[in-house]
């Protein structure tokens, strides 16, 4: 791996790593996204190894295929650390053992840390065993499974993750806050607050205008395709940033801009850098 790997978050007297999503620039294969990240000055990346939607390409990025060796070999050479990959789905169906364990393989091998986990099964009491089942399995991997709410999933906001995680009894599963999802459900930093902070292993931030979309599709689609860099919009990313612990923070931002993708990725970073040096300096004034 990587000389930034195994990076949990923030060291004291310096700024807390800073991720570069897939969502943000998704035209990009895994081993480009490294490469874009590491160029525009990320610590760390996310990958996508299972598309999210149909509309995107069918890529071999399970097992150690010449794109996940490239991959690695460009983790390795870069020192960008792989903060997350994603996306695995928890629906009725899902027998963890036999769907995921190509996907946990291959992210122990490049590196990986955290898992991005959506929550698409109405039954919560069978959910949350999978969920508690996946954690044990993943720990063996050295990942983390993270359940992450939005409003077109049947987990659609941070009370519902929060009982689904709370049933998993320590299986060492958490939450993952996204920004957009956080503001649209109208949650608020006590809400925040009110969660065990090891819960929390990383966060997702963008920015969004007002009004907030009346419809599911209207939230799914600003969600995929109609994001703001941090700082841009109406989301309150301060003082949502000051009520978790200081993890790392990986920016998901697809924003409708037809600049390259090394343009965008440097300008999000710029955009997150702010906000969370606002963050972390009212954090710090807090504390003294």
């Amino acid at each position: 791996m990587g000389t930034m790997a195994g990076r949990p978050g923030s060291v004291a007297g310096q700024a807390r790593p800073i991720s570069l999503a897939p969502l943000t620039v998704l035209e990009l294969t895994p081993p480009e996204l490294v490469a874009c990240a590491a160029d525009a000055g990320y610590d760390g990346v996310g990958l996508r190894l299972i598309r999210a939607t149909d509309d995107e390409p069918v890529l071999p990025t399970l097992g150690q295929t010449p794109m996940i060796r490239e991959t690695r070999r460009r983790l390795d050479d870069t020192g960008v650390f792989l903060l997350d990959i994603e996306v695995l789905r928890l629906r009725p169906d899902t027998n963890v053992r036999d769907d995921f364990g190509a996907f946990l393989e291959t992210g122990a091998y490049l590196g990986a840390q955290q898992i991005l986990v959506t929550g698409n099964d109405p039954d919560h009491a069978r959910l949350a065993d999978n969920l508690a089942e996946l954690g044990e399995f993943a720990h063996g991997f050295g990942l983390t499974p993270n359940l992450e709410p939005m409003p077109w999933t049947d987990v659609r906001d941070l009370r519902e993750a929060a009982l689904i995680v709370r049933r998993c009894h320590g299986s060492g599963v958490g939450v993952l806050v996204d920004a957009i999802h956080y503001d649209r459900a109208l949650a608020t930093a006590e809400d925040l607050r009110a969660l065990p902070p090891e819960w929390t292993r990383y966060v997702q931030i963008c920015d969004a205008l007002l009004p907030r979309p009346t419809s599911v599709d209207e939230l799914r689609f600003q969600g995929r395709n109609a994001r703001l860099f941090p700082g841009q919009g109406s989301i309150d990313l301060v003082p949502m940033l000051r009520a978790l612990p200081s993890v790392p923070v990986s920016v998901e931002a697809p924003v409708q801009w037809t600049a390259p993708a090394a343009v965008r990725a440097r300008a999000a970073l710029r955009a997150a850098r702010d906000v969370v040096s606002a963050a972390d300096r009212d954090r710090s004034q807090l504390t003294a």
